[in-house]
């Protein structure tokens, strides 16, 4: 579904925007007391960030040059983050495994349209998807984000698909969401809360299907691309490196 507009947001813009989201989730989860309004806003914002990156992951899966070449980044990337994503997210100053970061959960979505494009066989296939689905379980944005990609993948072609792929969408983020609230809060507080942390993945939509033109930023390409990679565990390292100083 690739607009001619020349108006919009550009894919690198809406990246950048996604990279910062990001970090204030992060910044929430690392530094910010849990339940707060300052933590629960940066939290939910956050949730703007895992959509846009599968939406774009599909994308970039339909158009690269070498497919071998982009699952190598991920993957040496993921090698790379998965010192800082632990540092950052684990207890009371000890180096723990946290699980699988971001980048790995991305990796597991790329080989899922891999399968898709290459396995001719139908059951067989399906068997590979789901086991790469699974296999997310112990990753960051656990079993969501592989079925995010395998829709996007399936209707990101017409507009209409894809809003009602979006929906779906925040639908299931709901549903997990509104899970773990239910445990921890009264019931209607817990569907408050939900409906919030809901936006994050309704806003990806939003902006995805109304805003994006579906161009590059005309400059800065190379640095973009490199930017987007390092970001991630830079970002992680930094903050890691502030929550030891801090004790």
């Amino acid at each position: 579904m690739k607009s001619e507009q020349s108006y919009g947001l550009n894919r690198d813009t809406i990246k950048y925007i996604a990279m910062f989201t990001m970090l204030l989730n992060h910044i929430s989860s690392i530094f910010l007391d849990h339940g707060t309004f300052l933590a629960e806003l940066f939290q939910d914002v956050g949730y703007f960030t895992a959509p846009v990156m599968c939406w774009f992951l599909v994308e970039g899966y339909q158009y690269t040059r070498s497919k071998k070449n982009y699952a190598v980044r991920l993957f040496l990337f993921a090698l790379l983050s998965e010192i800082p994503f632990c540092l950052a997210f684990s207890y009371e100053g000890e180096f723990q495994f946290v699980g699988l970061n971001m980048l790995f959960t991305l990796f597991f979505c790329f080989l899922i349209l891999a399968a898709e494009e290459k396995i001719a066989n139908y059951f067989f296939r399906w068997l590979i998807q789901i086991l790469l689905v699974l296999a997310t379980v112990i990753c960051d944005w656990p079993l969501m984000a592989a079925i995010y990609t395998i829709m996007f993948s399936h209707t990101r072609q017409s507009k209409k698909k894809a809003a009602v792929s979006f929906g779906a969408a925040a639908l299931i983020f709901a549903g997990f969401m509104y899970g773990n609230n239910s445990f921890s809060y009264p019931a209607a507080e817990a569907v408050l809360r939900t409906f919030c942390s809901s936006l994050g993945v309704i806003a990806a939509g939003v902006v995805l299907l109304c805003f994006y033109n579906g161009k590059r930023a005309e400059r800065g390409r190379t640095f973009s691309k490199w930017f987007f990679y390092l970001f991630y565990p830079v970002h992680l390292l930094i903050l890691a490196l502030i929550k030891l100083s801090l004790g």
